[in-house]
């Protein structure tokens, strides 16, 4: 096998998903500086997501709209400018 081909600063970090509050051990390579404890007690770097497995509805059968960063709004207001436009 091939050395010094791999990251130096993998390691398991903690990813919370904002919308479920799950949270996940993965083996990341992502750098944060924040840090979240785990239910094992342990403390890991920790990584705010805003969808996983846990919120979206592939997986969850369940048809919502997550939206915190407002890109439906923005996209129903251009709808509207275009609509208006149009007339």
């Amino acid at each position: 096998m091939k050395t010094d081909i791999h990251p130096n600063n993998y390691r398991t970090a903690l990813f919370v998903d904002s919308s479920s509050g799950k949270q996940f051990l993965v083996g990341s390579t992502v750098a944060t500086t924040e840090v979240g404890t785990y239910s094992d007690g342990k403390e890991y770097p920790m990584l705010t997501v805003e969808i996983s497995s846990a919120s979206h509805p592939f997986y969850t059968g369940k048809e919502t709209t997550i939206d915190t960063a407002g890109r439906v709004d923005k996209f129903r207001k251009r709808q509207e400018a275009a609509k208006a436009l149009k007339k």
